[in-house]
């Protein structure tokens, strides 16, 4: 059985920052965290389409990861209060390179490319897993990755085949919870308990979970709380 708390842990250099370039949001006053981690700037450093042309690995990473559709670039917007900072597409897979925004100058949120859609030409499903898993292994200051699990499916095999090769290299993650305002609170306990279920059957114990919805803005003191304690257990 796989232990979740052999899992969190992960190596990080503070050696000297990057120079960095692109756009700066600042957020009005009713738009910062209060509670969890107060969020004053973000700022989009660009899109990698592999782990060598990324920025240097100089601040803690936050990577956001999941099944295509699975409401990542919705949750992204949420988190940072702001409408269009990861492009919301109707079309699945729609995130094609490693994408990092700066938050408040001192960690790096990460869009990466969703897992599982079948409609991509098999060398290029490929080009894509192979960056994905590439960054999540050898990427040293990945600090967490939050693995997205939309709760109005059953268990899917590749969400759980993702977290299980998680552990099985030592990534540290946690696990959110999408799209929870769709269900109704006994449907969501029913859902969220399979999902359970079945990442027991290889796990023996739980990771870290989160419960979010984008549209009422759910789940967002809890997770930014969590990284602001990250970022000052590493910064400290």
């Amino acid at each position: 059985m796989k232990s979740f708390l052999a899992t969190f842990a992960a190596p990080f250099n503070h050696s000297h920052q990057p120079a960095l370039s692109g756009g700066i949001y600042y957020l009005p006053e009713k738009g910062r965290q209060q509670n969890g981690l107060e969020i004053l700037q973000t700022k989009y450093i660009g899109s990698f389409p592999a782990l060598a042309k990324c920025p240097e690995p100089v601040k803690p990473e936050f990577a956001f990861i999941g099944r295509s559709n699975v409401g990542k670039s919705s949750l992204i917007n949420m988190l940072c209060n702001r409408r269009n900072l990861a492009h919301v597409s109707k079309k699945p897979g729609k995130t094609e390179a490693i994408n990092f925004f700066e938050v408040n100058g001192q960690w790096y949120l990460i869009d990466l490319p969703g897992y599982g859609y079948a409609v991509r030409s098999k060398g290029m499903k490929k080009s894509f897993r192979d960056m994905i898993y590439s960054y999540l292994v050898k990427r040293r200051s990945l600090a967490c990755t939050f693995v997205l699990i939309d709760v109005n499916v059953p268990p899917q095999k590749n969400d759980l085949a993702f977290i299980d090769w998680l552990g099985e290299n030592g990534v540290p993650f946690v696990i959110v919870y999408t799209k929870t305002d769709r269900l109704t609170k006994k449907k969501l306990a029913e859902s969220v308990s399979a999902i359970q279920q079945a990442l027991l059957e290889n796990w023996s114990e739980l990771p870290r979970q989160f419960y979010s919805s984008s549209p009422k803005k759910e789940g967002r003191n809890e997770i930014l709380t969590f990284i602001k304690e990250v970022v000052d257990s590493l910064v400290d």
